[in-house]
C-alpha cells in the first residue's frame, strides 16, 4: 500500500510542475517538456497519479446542506447555498474542476505507448496494459463524479449529460463541446469501465489464483511483478465493478432514467462483487465504526474496499469536537435525522409505544450513540451536556463555536483525541476512504427492491436480508419491524432510511436526496433542555429552488464554450 502513494507523491511533483489551468483550458505543454515524459517514465507515471490524488473520500464532511446538520458558521458556502444563495456562479457542490484530471489523464493515454516503461518486452508491455486500465478507470470514474453533479434536464425537457473528453486535446484545439445526453454519457462511462475491465485484476494479489485468464499465459513471476500485491492502493477490477454498480444505480434512480433495466443491472453488478466475497457474511463486524480504531485494525478492516494509506492526523476532530473539548463544532446534527434513528427493536420512533419524548434517547438504536452526540452522551468518557447550564457547549452560546441544534457530531471522531488548551493535539491513525463494502450491499438492497421488491434474491442476497444483517450489526434486537414489511414501497421508505443513518455524514445525503426527487425544503429542527424538559425549535429553513433536483453548469463555462446548455433554471 505504501509503494503506490509514494509514487502519488511523484504525481503531486508533476502536477505542480504543470501549473493549474481553467477548468476547461488545454493544458500549457510550455511548462514542462513533452520529450519528458517519453524518456522519464516515473513522470509519466505521475500524470496518471495525479488523478488519485484528487478522489473524492468519505470524510467530506458535508451534509449541512441537507438536512442531516446545519453550519454553526453562518457564512459556511454549504449552508448559504441551502438558504437560498446556489446559482450557476455560486456552487459549493460543483465537480466541474474534475475535468482538469480528466485532462491529465487523456495526456496519459495519449503517450503510454511511446514510453519504455520496462526494458524487458514482455514485461513493457505488460506494464502498458495495467497502466492503460488504470486510467480508463480513472477516466470513467471522474466522469461519473462531474455526471452526478451537473446532469440536469435542458429548458426543453431533455436530459442531458456532460461532455466526454476521451482524447488529449492540443493548446489550439477545440474544447467547446457540447453535452451528450445522459444515456449518451451513461454510456460512455460504461465503455470506459469495461475497457479496464478487460485489463486489469479483480485484485491485485500475489497468489497464482488470482491470475486473470487473459494474463495466464505470462510467466507468473511476471505477473507478479506488474500486477502484485505492491500495487494496492490503485484502483482495480473490483474497484471498477463497484462503480459501475453506482452508475447503473445512479441511472436508474427516479430524477433520471426512472428504471430502465437499470435498477436490474445494478443488483447484478453488486451480487457479484459481494458473492466473491462470500455474500452476506462478508459484512464486516466494525463497517459501522470503521473510522475509530487503532492503525493496525484499520489495516485489515474488510470494510474498506478502496482506501489510501494510513496516516496520523486530528484535523476531523479539531474541526467538529465540541467548544469544551477545543473543537469548533462545524457541523451540527439535526433533530430530523436523530429522528430517523429507530428504537432499539428497530421499531420507527413515531410507531413505537416504547418511546417517551422526555427520555428521547432511551431504548434507541446503538448507532445513534455512536454517531450523534446528545445531551449526556460521551466521548471517550468525557460526557457532553448541550442544554441549560453546560457552558460554551449549551446551544447558541458562542457564535460560530457552539452547536445551533443541540447536537455535535460524534461519527468518524477517533474517541481518544485530546486537543490542549496549548493546541497541542493527539496523533491518531486516519486513511482516506474511498469505496465501503456497506454502500455495495446497500446498492445491492435498493436495486434488487426496484427490481422485485423485498424477498427478491440476487446471489442469495435480497433487500430484506441485507437489511437484517447491517441492523443486527448494528446491535438493533428482535426487529419485527422489518419482518413486517411486504410492500416495495414500505422497503424502499427504510432502504432510504438505512442509507441516511448507515452513511451519515460521509458526502452521500446530498446526492440520494436528489436521485430520490425528496422534498429538499424542510423547516430544520434543533432541541435544547431547559433544565427539566426538552424543547423542539427550528434551527433554519432550506431554500431551494424548483429546479435544485440538478445542479447547475459553471455560468463561466457556457459563456466561455457557446455548445454547452445549461440546466432549466440556472
Amino acid at each position: 500500500m505504501k509503494s503506490i502513494f509514494q509514487y502519488i507523491f511523484i504525481g503531486l511533483l508533476v502536477f505542480m510542475s504543470f501549473g493549474c489551468e481553467d477548468y476547461l483550458e488545454p493544458l500549457d505543454e510550455n511548462l514542462s517538456s513533452e520529450d519528458r515524459l517519453l524518456f522519464d517514465p516515473a513522470f509519466a507515471e505521475g500524470v496518471l497519479l495525479n488523478s488519485y490524488i484528487e478522489m473524492f473520500d468519505y470524510f467530506g464532511m458535508g451534509n449541512v446542506n441537507t438536512d442531516d446538520a446545519v453550519a454553526n458558521n453562518l457564512d459556511n458556502f454549504n449552508r448559504r447555498m441551502a438558504i437560498g444563495e446556489w446559482r450557476a456562479d455560486n456552487n459549493p457542490m460543483s465537480r466541474w474542476n474534475k475535468y482538469e484530471s480528466v485532462f491529465f489523464i487523456n495526456r496519459f493515454i495519449s503517450s503510454i505507448d511511446n514510453v519504455q516503461w520496462k526494458r524487458d518486452e514482455v514485461t513493457n508491455e505488460l506494464f502498458k496494459m495495467r497502466l492503460s486500465g488504470e486510467a480508463y478507470a480513472m477516466r470513467a470514474i471522474f466522469h461519473y463524479f462531474i455526471l452526478q453533479a451537473h446532469a440536469g434536464k435542458s429548458d426543453g425537457g431533455e436530459l442531458l449529460g456532460i461532455p466526454y473528453y476521451d482524447v488529449f486535446i492540443p493548446t489550439d484545439g477545440d474544447f467547446n463541446l457540447p453535452r451528450l445526453t445522459f444515456q449518451q454519457t451513461l454510456d460512455r462511462i460504461d465503455e470506459d469501465l469495461n475497457a479496464a475491465l478487460e485489463l486489469l485484476p479483480l485484485d491485485y494479489s500475489d497468489s497464482p489464483d488470482a491470475v486473470p485468464p487473459h494474463y495466464q499465459s505470462y510467466s507468473f513471476d511476471t505477473y507478479k511483478f506488474v500486477f502484485g500485491a505492491l500495487n494496492k492502493g490503485r484502483v482495480d477490477g473490483r474497484c471498477v465493478k463497484a462503480f459501475q454498480a453506482k452508475l447503473y444505480l445512479l441511472a436508474a434512480s427516479p430524477a433520471y432514467l426512472n428504471g430502465a433495466g437499470y435498477w436490474e443491472k445494478a443488483a447484478e453488478k453488486a451480487a457479484a462483487i459481494l458473492a466473491d466475497k462470500g455474500g452476506l457474511s462478508y459484512l464486516d463486524p466494525l463497517g459501522g465504526v470503521y473510522y475509530a480504531q487503532n492503525e493496525a485494525t484499520m489495516l485489515s478492516l474488510k470494510e474498506l474496499m478502496w482506501r489510501g494509506s494510513v496516516y496520523t492526523g486530528a484535523w476531523v476532530e479539531e474541526a467538529q469536537l465540541p467548544p469544551s473539548l477545543n473543537g469548533r463544532a462545524e457541523t451540527n446534527p439535526t433533530q430530523d435525522l436523530v429522528d430517523a434513528f429507530p428504537m432499539a427493536d428497530g421499531t420507527p420512533i413515531g410507531m413505537s409505544t416504547a418511546y417517551d419524548p422526555n427520555m428521547p434517547y432511551t431504548a434507541r438504536d446503538p448507532r445513534l450513540a455512536r454517531y450523534i452526540l446528545y445531551n449526556g452522551n460521551e466521548i471517550g468518557g468525557r460526557v457532553i451536556y448541550t442544554g441549560k447550564g453546560a457552558g460554551i457547549n449549551t446551544v447558541d452560546s458562542i457564535a460560530s463555536l457552539s452547536t445551533r441544534s443541540g447536537y455535535y457530531l460524534k461519527k468518524l471522531l477517533q474517541p481518544n483525541v485530546v486537543i490542549s488548551n496549548d493546541g497541542t493535539v493527539t496523533s491518531v491513525p486516519r486513511t482516506n476512504v474511498f469505496l465501503r463494502y456497506t454502500d455495495i450491499f446497500l446498492v445491492l438492497a435498493e436495486a434488487a427492491n426496484e427490481a422485485g421488491g423485498p424477498d427478491f434474491t440476487v446471489e442469495g442476497m435480497s433487500a430484506r436480508n441485507i437489511l437484517a444483517a447491517i441492523r443486527q450489526r448494528a446491535g438493533i434486537t428482535g426487529d419485527s419491524y422489518l419482518a413486517s414489511i411486504s410492500s416495495k414501497e414500505e422497503m424502499r421508505n427504510l432502504i432510504q432510511n438505512e442509507r441516511r443513518i448507515e452513511l451519515c455524514f460521509e458526502g452521500q445525503r446530498f446526492w440520494d436526496m436528489r436521485r430520490w426527487e425528496l422534498d429538499l425544503n424542510e423547516s430544520l429542527q434543533g432541541i435544547y433542555h431547559n433544565g427539566s424538559s426538552y424543547q423542539y425549535f427550528k434551527v433554519e429553513d432550506r431554500v431551494y429552488p424548483p429546479h435544485g433536483i440538478y445542479g447547475p453548469i459553471p455560468y463561466l463555462e457556457t459563456i466561455k464554450f457557446n455548445a454547452l446548455k445549461q440546466n432549466a433554471g440556472w
